[in-house]
Parts: C-alpha cells; sequence; structure tokens
C-alpha cells in the first residue's frame, strides 16, 4: 500500500487507527501616525490595523519581555479587536490571514489541523498558552483544533527558528497565545452570535482588580451543524458537525512592588463528528488542558527573575472505533535577566517532560537546559545573541545558537540579518509504537534570512527572504527495523524551505489596505518535489474604512496550487477567497459584528477528498460596558 493512498484513506480500520492519527502531520509533510523603524524595528504588524505604541512588549523573540524598539525578529501581533473582528472559526482559521501562514484541514472544525510557518512542519512551531507549552507525543506539534479562539486576548506569532532560546520544536517558528487579564474593573462581558450552518456561539468574562488581586474568568460554548465534510460515495451523505465548551481562569497577586504571582487554567472539550464508512459515523473527542503557576521578582533596578511551573495535557479519543492517546507535558523555567543600559543578559534553566500514554505505550523522557542571551540596542544598532544547550535523557546533548542584527539605514530604513540552528526530537510514538524506530535521530535545521524594513507615517513595507534546511526529516517509509510490515518512521529526508515574504500597510485617504505575498519552495532535496499540502505563492490583501459610524472591511485570500501526496501525483487546485465584514456600536455597550466569507462560494480543498465550507453568515452582539 502506498503511503500516499494511506493518507487519504476512508474509514481506516481500527488496527491502523492509532498510526493513522499518528501519521496525519506526516501525511501532510511529505505528502496614528507609525514612529519610523529606526524606533521601531518590528515594523509591519500585518492584520494588525492599530498602531504600535512604542512601549507596547513582546515575548515571543527572546522569552522575556522586550519593547518592539529593541526587536529585531519577524513578528506580527493580532490583538483582541482583531481577532473579534475576523469573525474565524478556529486559530488556523484566523492565523492563515497573516503573513508566511498556511493551513491544512481534514473536513470541519474540530478535526486534524496543520499549520504550516513559511511553508515548514506544522509539528516545527512551538506553541504555548500563558507560558504553557503545548504538543502531541502522538502526532507531534500543538493540536491546533483544540485550541478555544473565543478566550484569547493575544496572540504573538514569531516567523523563524527559535531553538536556541525555546529548544525542542520551534524550528520554523513560536506562537504565543495569551488569555484575559485583570486589569481595573471589574469588567463583565457577555456575547452571542449566530450563523448559517446551525453556527452558534455563546460567551461570557469577567475581569477586573480588588487592591492586589487581579482576575480574569471566561467560558464559551461554539456549536455547529456543519456540513458534509467527505462527499465520496463511500461516505455518509450527512453533516458533520461539531460542539465545543471552554473555560479559563487568570488569577495574580502583586504581593508589594517587587513581587508578583499568578496561576492560569484553561480547558477545552471538543467533540466533532467524521464519516468513517457508510453508515458509520465516528465522534472525535478532544480534551486540552493547561495549568501554570509563575512568580516574577525584581530583585533591583537591573536584575529581575521570573520562575515558571507548568502542566497541560492533550487527550483524544475516537469513539465508537476505540482509539485513545494522551500526551502529559510537565515544564520548569528559571529565566534570570539582568539589564544595563543598552545591555540585556538573560540566563535561563529549564526542564521538559513529556509522557505518552497510547496503549501499549507507556513512555516519557526529559529535557534539561541552559539557554544564554546577549541583547543591545544603541542608536542604529541592534544585536541579539542566544546559545542553548539541551540535555536529553534519551539522546544526550544537543547544541543551537542564533545571531540576529538591525541597523537603521536612515530614520525610514531599516535592514536586518539573522542565522540560527534549531531542532526536534522524535515523538514518543515514533519512537515506540509498532511503526517505531528507537534509534530515530533529531531533525535538524538550519536557517539563515536578510530583511529590508521601511516605514514612514502611516505607510510601511518589509521584505524577507529566507532559507532554512532540515536534515534528518522523519517520514513514514516502507518496511524496516520495526515490528509493522506496513511501514516504519525513518530518518529519510532532507527538505528545504526557502522563500520571499512581501508585506505592507498604507492608508488612502480614510481607507486602510493591508497585504502581503508570499513567494516560496518548501520541497525535497532529495527528490526536488514540492512539499505536499503547501503553494509555492499565497496572499492576502485587505481594506477597511469608517462610514457613517460602521467599520466596513474586505479580504481576499489567494493560494496557488498544492499536492496531497509527496509523489506530487494528487494536485490540489488553487483558489480565492473574498470575504466581507463591518460592526457597528448599537447601544452605548453593545457592538455588532456581521461577517460573510467565501463570498463567491468558492469549491476548494484543503486536504484531498475532504470539503470546505462554502459561504457562511456570521452576525454577532457583544457586551461590554465602556
Amino acid at each position: 500500500m502506498q503511503f500516499a493512498s494511506f493518507c487519504a484513506r476512508t474509514g481506516t480500520p481500527a488496527r491502523l487507527r492509532p498510526v493513522a492519527l499518528a501519521l496525519a502531520a506526516l501525511c501532510v509533510s511529505s505528502v496614528q501616525a507609525q514612529p519610523s523603524l529606526a524606533e521601531v524595528p518590528a515594523v509591519l504588524l500585518a492584520q494588525n490595523l492599530r498602531t504600535p505604541a512604542l512601549n507596547e512588549t513582546v515575548v515571543a523573540a527572546t522569552r522575556t519581555a522586550q519593547p518592539l524598539a529593541d526587536l529585531v525578529a519577524d513578528v506580527s501581533i493580532v490583538d483582541r479587536d482583531t481577532i473579534e473582528k475576523s469573525g474565524a472559526i478556529g486559530l488556523a482559521d484566523l492565523l492563515v490571514r497573516l503573513p508566511g501562514v498556511e493551513m491544512s484541514r481534514n473536513g470541519g472544525p474540530g478535526t486534524t489541523t496543520s499549520v504550516f510557518l513559511r511553508g515548514a512542519e506544522s509539528r516545527f512551531t512551538a506553541v504555548y498558552i500563558d507560558g504553557v507549552r503545548l504538543d502531541s507525543q502522538s502526532t507531534g506539534g500543538a493540536p491546533w483544533e483544540a485550541i478555544p479562539l473565543a478566550l484569547i486576548d493575544r496572540i504573538e506569532v514569531l516567523r523563524g527558528p527559535a531553538g536556541a532560546v525555546y529548544g525542542s520544536d520551534a524550528m520554523a517558528g513560536v506562537v504565543h497565545i495569551f488569555t484575559r487579564r485583570g486589569e481595573s474593573g471589574p469588567t463583565p462581558y457577555a456575547g452571542v452570535g449566530v450563523g448559517n450552518l446551525g453556527t452558534a456561539r455563546l460567551e461570557a468574562g469577567l475581569s477586573g482588580a480588588l487592591g492586589t488581586f487581579d482576575y480574569a474568568l471566561g467560558l464559551a460554548r461554539d456549536t455547529s451543524q456543519g456540513f458534509n465534510a467527505r462527499t465520496l460515495a463511500t461516505q455518509n451523505p450527512d453533516r458533520d458537525g461539531y460542539r465545543g465548551t471552554s473555560a479559563h481562569a487568570r488569577l495574580g497577586l502583586q504581593i508589594n512592588a517587587a513581587h508578583r504571582i499568578e496561576g492560569t487554567l484553561l480547558n477545552n472539550e471538543t467533540n466533532s463528528a467524521y464519516d468513517n464508512g457508510l453508515g458509520k459515523d465516528d465522534r472525535n473527542l478532544h480534551r486540552l488542558q493547561t495549568l501554570g503557576l509563575n512568580w516574577q521578582a525584581q530583585w533591583s533596578g537591573s536584575y529581575k527573575t521570573r520562575l515558571s511551573l507548568n502542566e497541560s495535557t492533550d487527550r483524544y479519543e475516537t469513539r465508537p472505533s476505540p482509539y485513545l492517546t494522551e500526551t502529559r507535558l510537565r515544564g520548569v523555567l528559571f529565566q534570570n535577566e539582568w539589564r544595563q543600559g543598552a545591555h540585556l543578559f538573560t540566563a535561563a534553566l529549564e526542564r521538559r517532560e513529556d509522557q505518552l500514554q497510547n496503549a501499549p505505550i507507556d513512555r516519557s523522557r526529559s529535557q534539561d537546559a541552559l539557554a544564554l542571551g546577549y541583547g543591545f540596542s544603541m542608536d542604529r544598532h541592534t544585536l541579539q545573541l542566544n546559545l542553548r544547550h539541551d540535555s536529553d535523557s534519551e539522546f544526550g546533548g544537543k547544541d543551537t545558537g542564533s545571531l540576529a542584527y538591525g541597523y537603521a539605514l536612515t530614520s525610514q530604513w531599516r535592514a536586518t540579518a539573522s542565522v540560527g540552528t534549531a531542532f526536534r526530537a522524535p515523538t514518543l510514538y515514533q519512537r515506540f509504537s509498532e511503526y517505531g524506530v528507537a534509534s530515530l535521530r533529531p531533525e535538524e535545521g538550519r536557517n539563515a534570512e536578510i530583511g529590508l524594513r521601511w516605514a514612514q507615517g502611516q505607510s510601511s513595507f518589509s521584505a524577507i527572504a529566507y532559507r532554512n534546511r532540515v536534515r534528518n526529516l522523519i517520514t513514514f517509509a516502507g518496511a524496516g527495523t520495526c515490528a509493522s510490515a506496513f511501514g516504519c518512521y525513518a530518518n529519510t529526508a532532507q527538505a528545504e524551505y526557502g522563500g520571499l515574504t512581501l508585506s505592507g500597510s498604507h492608508r488612502l485617504g480614510g481607507v486602510q489596505v493591508y497585504g502581503s505575498l508570499d513567494v516560496q519552495n518548501p520541497h525535497d532535496l532529495a527528490t526536488g518535489k514540492q512539499l505536499a499540502r503547501r503553494a509555492r505563492q499565497h496572499a492576502k490583501l485587505g481594506a477597511d474604512t469608517q462610514l457613517a459610524g460602521w467599520t466596513v472591511g474586505a479580504e481576499m485570500q489567494a493560494s496557488g496550487r498544492r499536492f496531497d501526496n509527496a509523489a506530487n501525483t494528487n494536485l490540489l487546485g488553487g483558489y480565492t477567497l473574498f470575504n466581507l465584514y463591518t460592526s457597528t456600536r448599537v447601544a452605548r455597550d453593545v457592538t455588532l459584528l456581521a461577517r460573510l466569507d467565501n463570498l463567491a462560494d468558492k469549491d476548494y480543498q484543503l486536504a484531498r477528498t475532504y470539503a470546505t465550507a462554502g459561504r457562511t453568515l456570521y452576525v454577532g452582539l457583544k457586551w461590554q460596558p465602556q
């Protein structure tokens, strides 16, 4: 049996269900006026139409809070206002509107979803919720379909490898997700929304502060009757719906001016349908939970520390067809920062423990790391250096490093350059399942990129060229040293993810226009074939304006053709989608939002034999006292 056809199979027999799920990720890998660039080298925050403040901080680039004025890396910020206006159903649907991001999904919301940063494998992006790491030791990578968008307050997306800061997994980038934090208050909110396909959303929350104590609580419920995700004659001609319930809590105590402790909790449970043949419907039962405890201490004007304890659980089950897998991650991080004038020194000790239960597998491993960093920012120059050593309980030591430099050519123009290495350790499933090989080596990447950025007034532009080469790429190959005759995991491939990202924003009268174009070539170095489910070109274009108290906007998303398999024989056609949205305040504290996606009712596929939603309409009301 060819692996490409296996990836596209329906009604997978129970004997092969574990490997089908574990290989889902592998199927897609083998198959106001703005300040000048001298002040804000981060430049363009595409899809983020508000003007960033000079004192706004981000953590994605170096894992420490840094003002935009000190940042060299390629980072986008998505705030709550942008999330609400997007009308997106899931996190991946939102992220795909950013530069350098693509997605693939096996059906509707709640089903297996992959997110590709700069064309790289979905498992090559490290994902955090309130500082808690997410990952699946079964399929590899974050469970994108299980992350509840309704509870997210802010997202930071770092494009480019960051292994020297984050260790294993961050070979293509990092996504930091933050839930709401209590400030002055109390501040309640509630929302309700409906759409076609039987879609409905309810959400409510409360945040605020009482003296030195702050809090934020939230609940959300999403349901949909869905659409027929499999239109094959061999599958049920029914609608494949989903429902999800999520909750979060974020509690903080400012002990004194120097010390703060904070606890975070997020829980999401989804139940989605998928066809398993004629007359055979199964349910995906997915539970994601994160727990975090943080202590921040400012010991002097120059020195501060952060101690973090965290745990995440990713549990996936199918019924009535029996399959169950659970990944549990535990982590400890002790971060030290010392600032002296234009210099920032960081040192971190980190431990990560991974555990997988996927009968008959019950295995665990650990990684201990030391990470050092140095940052310098003065006048025209910005420098960032990071080194990290990871000691894996099974593979031994692994060293990674990165160097980034930015130079302000003028008050408007800035040039940047960076190099870095990264790695990802094989999952426990890849090593110890029936299809596993214990001697698999970590996947390793080397990246180089250059950038040119310009900003003046309310106009900006950036161009980033990159090349990321990966060796020891893990694929699902033919029969080998594993127990299964069906096939085995192996370090059989090398890949290159190279490309150019152009993005810009400009205000024409009262209209804000923004967009991006990615030209890339993610390919297998041995065969020259295009990597599965990734296009050589994709683009986004949008504009919005104010009309008689209404915000009115339009977006376009376009993607070139892709292939569903490594051999490039199963073609997925290109597509262009048009979306419209509008919002207005209908009462003092009530906002109305309406969104129409896929205006032309385009028929397209993100994965072979899996349908996508046609034209969809969503209307919502949100109450939040001002």
